[in-house]
């Protein structure tokens, strides 16, 4: 084999390594390391290091190995929006030993060819010095308190890019899900961990561009060939490079996210094929490797986080570790930053919302931080329940997947696994918080949301395969099949229906994986005798009052009708079950109840005073009998559109005012001057043989103006009562702004329009058949109902939709009814 052109072996330092590697040489003496499993028999020893001396020439082991990957893989492009100018910032201030760190980037930097002295740019960034720190670790402070932190081990150069970032268009280039790339990788027994030798430096910059990212310091203004660490579009860049280079290996025999390669295999030769393979593409595009990152044929290794073997996912036990040295936290920014850590390995804990319930609540807004002893035992339950966390299975999309689903009152939880041999094996723990609304739930519905939940979590698992679903509430395979739920039982239903989805029945016991969210123990309560409700003679008799205990007055109704003499007259309503059909014909079928809908009904009925467990049911069940609402009803839409808010916000400040008619002449009548308040609703009308100006100023000053006071402003439509010059005087006179809706435009006085349609059709409701008495008025026709007068008061006792009461309790205070 022809040996790489290299003056002198590279000097490294070996450090030591865990129990589970050794290091191995490609050269003699001892020459050329590299990392690889101590499981190694000789012969598959001998095997590896044949293909990687083959390849050795991508194994860097100085900055000065790097070498340039084709540019007809990748190019990093800077972009600018046109709308930013050009920024040219001055070098900052240093000190000898940061100087001294500069100096010796810039001098690395320009051996190795990465950079070039440049001396006219439009872009000129500062060198800013930064502290290089290590792992997370605890230590003691000055007072002997365990604190967490991460110390210094060096000082690093980088370029403040903040100016060239804001003015460069964005690369939204997607990265890989962390969690489908870590599954592919669990299903194999063998690995090799590869990574890039500062792999941005690996990547040239279009030459149009590399004057954008000069850099000044105290020895000069330079420019990169390469692309930094630093860029906004770096990582976007990095990854489809990779991508183009390892695009027919991706999914089949390797994983990549950024510079961290993680190559595959059923069994040892081959993972040893698909090496192969990879390095001779890295070789081919100048691909470099650091060798010192990279552990080749291990059983396990740890990838963005996590443990993968053969057998599962696991958690990385150096940084849980870590994690269960940390003390409890004395600020809102201490459990903000534990729970972030916790949350990368969510997924491995169960009931992870229920175990961090009382952590969370200290992060909400003007919430005093008061660390209790619930709190301590979230921390310190939280900790432990990481450091057992267990081995998580990657899917098997042969095999239908399983969802153990629960909900307690306050948290639901799924457990999303697969059964192999008889056992379950999960795949996926997931748990929520409810919020405020969903506190309020029935349990049906946080059972049936807690499906929901799991259903969107792991759509993208579940779309297309059998999924068995586990509940411990038998009412959700009924409510699966039933047609007149609620509607957001419904609409959850309907999400459900892409899936195939079959639900089993599991008693809570036999659920113990989801039924151990949020669940309280109660203490045990002392055994109570039974209940004996066997009567002599099945005869009821009724309870004496005297020293009787308190529910003695609902046992003699119940079973005698006898009604307590105490009682006042409201709450005597409520026994009065054999009047509610009386109730409900005063509420719906008088001119005063106005044939109204169910919801106005039994608001009428509530507001009342009345009320029975049955009052909707009976109150519907009614009206589907009216027969004046069944023959005249129409069919309307519930309130679709947009409500227009005012700028008017008094009582009787608006007005909206029109005619209605003509109609069948009563009394010498034939129109009805309508006048509606637009904010109470309040309606005021009048039966008038004509519809001229003279009724419309009459109107006003005897109607509207005494009683309720001069408007700010009067809206009606363009007909020739409302415009004439007398009427205009008078609005004039008083200081009323007129405001005429536009022609075919009835939406600009849609109150009155609605005000109108409203007693129309109750008028239509409560006339005779011969449709001549709906101006009757009681002085004139005593012995006759008052029509007008009456479905004044109907309107008025409607609930509003608005306000959710209705006009005479929004002024009054209370129903007229």
């Amino acid at each position: 084999m022809k040996e790489d052109n290299i003056a002198a072996p590279p000097k490294v330092d070996l450090k030591p390594l865990p129990s589970n590697l050794k290091y191995a040489f490609l050269g003699d003496d001892n020459t050329y390391p590299v990392i690889v499993s101590s499981s190694l028999s000789s012969s598959q020893l001998d095997k590896l290091l044949c293909v990687l001396r083959k390849y050795r020439s991508i194994l860097a082991y100085s900055i000065d190995d790097i070498k340039r990957i084709s540019p007809s893989f990748c190019t990093h492009r800077i972009l600018l929006n046109d709308e930013h100018a050009s920024s040219i910032e001055h070098q900052r201030r240093l000190n000898p030993n940061m100087k001294e760190v500069v100096q010796k980037e810039v001098m690395k930097l320009l051996k190795a060819g990465i950079i070039y002295p440049i001396t006219d740019s439009p872009w000129v960034s500062p060198v800013q010095v930064v502290p290089k720190k290590g792992g997370m670790t605890v230590i003691k402070n000055d007072k002997g308190e365990l604190i967490s932190t991460r110390p210094v081990t060096g000082w690093r150069m980088c370029i403040d890019y903040r100016k060239l970032n804001l003015a460069t268009r964005k690369d939204h280039f997607p990265l890989p899900f962390i969690d489908q790339m870590l599954e592919r990788l669990a299903k194999h027994t063998y690995f090799c961990y590869l990574d890039g030798y500062s792999g941005f430096l690996q990547i040239p910059i279009h030459p149009n561009d590399q004057e954008k990212t000069t850099f000044t310091c105290p020895y000069g203004t330079f420019a990169y060939r390469r692309m930094p660490f630093g860029l906004c579009n770096a990582p976007a860049t990095f990854q489809r490079c990779m991508m183009a280079i390892f695009s027919n290996f991706i999914e089949k025999s390797m994983e990549v996210f950024m510079d961290d390669f993680s190559v595959h295999g059923s069994d040892f030769d081959e993972c040893l094929a698909n090496l192969s393979l990879i390095l001779h593409r890295c070789q081919k595009v100048h691909l470099v490797l650091n060798w010192e990152k990279c552990h080749f044929m291990v059983t396990e290794g740890v990838v963005l986080g996590h443990i993968v073997s053969g057998r599962g996912i696991k958690v990385d036990r150096a940084k849980i570790a870590v994690i269960e040295g940390l003390p409890p936290p004395t600020n809102v920014k201490g459990v903000r930053s534990f729970l972030g850590h916790a949350s990368f390995y969510r997924r491995f804990i169960k009931d992870f919302s229920n175990i961090t319930r009382p952590l969370t609540e200290l992060l909400a807004k003007d919430t005093p931080f008061a660390f209790n002893d619930s709190c301590l035992d979230a921390f310190e339950r939280l900790k432990k329940e990481l450091t057992s966390a267990p081995i998580i299975q990657p899917p098997d999309w042969s095999l239908p997947f399983e969802l153990m689903c629960d909900a307690s009152d306050y948290a639901i939880g799924a457990v999303f696994g697969q059964k192999k041999d008889g056992k379950v094996h999960a795949i996926h723990y997931a748990s929520k918080t409810l919020d405020p609304a969903q506190l309020n739930y029935s349990t049906t519905e946080k059972e049936l949301l807690a499906v929901v939940y799991a259903i969107e979590k792991f759509r993208t698992y579940l779309v297309g395969s059998k999924v068995i679903v586990y509940s411990d509430h038998a009412a959700l395979r009924y409510l699966m099949s039933k047609k007149d739920a609620k509607p957001r039982l419904i609409r959850w239903i309907l999400l459900l229906q892409e899936f195939d989805l079959e639900i089993k029945d599991k008693p809570g016991s036999e659920n113990s994986v989801a039924d151990h969210l949020s669940r309280l123990e109660l203490g045990s309560s002392p055994s109570t005798p039974p209940i004996n409700d066997s009567l002599l003679g099945n005869q009821l008799l009724s309870v004496s009052s005297t020293g009787s205990p308190c529910y003695a007055d609902f046992v003699n109704y119940l079973a005698c009708g006898i009604i307590p003499h105490d009682l006042s007259s409201h709450q005597r309503k409520k026994f009065l079950h054999d009047e509610t059909k009386s109730i409900l014909t005063h509420c719906h079928t008088l001119p005063c109840g106005g044939h109204v809908g169910t919801g106005k009904t039994v608001a009428k009925v509530l507001h009342s005073g009345f009320f029975w467990p049955t009052l909707f049911h009976d109150a519907e069940s009614f009206i589907k009998k009216c027969d004046r609402c069944q023959r005249t009803g129409n069919i309307s839409r519930p309130h679709e559109m947009p409500l227009n808010y005012i700028l008017e916000v008094e009582l009787f400040d608006v007005w909206g005012i029109d005619f209605m008619g003509p109609f069948p002449s009563s009394f010498s009548n034939r129109y009805i001057l309508v006048a509606v308040d637009y904010v109470s609703k309040w309606v005021e009308a009048i039966a008038s043989p004509t519809n001229d100006a003279c009724v419309v100023s009459k109107f006003l000053k005897r109607q509207i103006f005494p009683r309720f006071g001069v408007p700010r402003i009067l809206i009606s439509d363009g007909g020739s009562h409302f415009i004439e010059s007398k009427f205009e005087s008078l609005l004039k006179k008083y200081g009323v702004q007129h405001r005429v809706s536009l022609a075919y435009h009835p939406q600009m006085s849609g109150q009155v329009e609605i005000s109108n349609r409203e007693l129309k059709t109750i008028l239509e409701k409560t006339v005779a058949s011969s449709r001549k008495d709906w101006s009757i008025k009681r002085r004139i026709e005593p012995r006759l109902k008052p029509q007008l007068e009456l479905l004044l008061i109907g309107s008025y006792t409607a609930k509003r939709v608005t306000y959710r009461s209705n006009s005479n309790t929004a002024l009054f205070g209370r129903s007229r009814l």
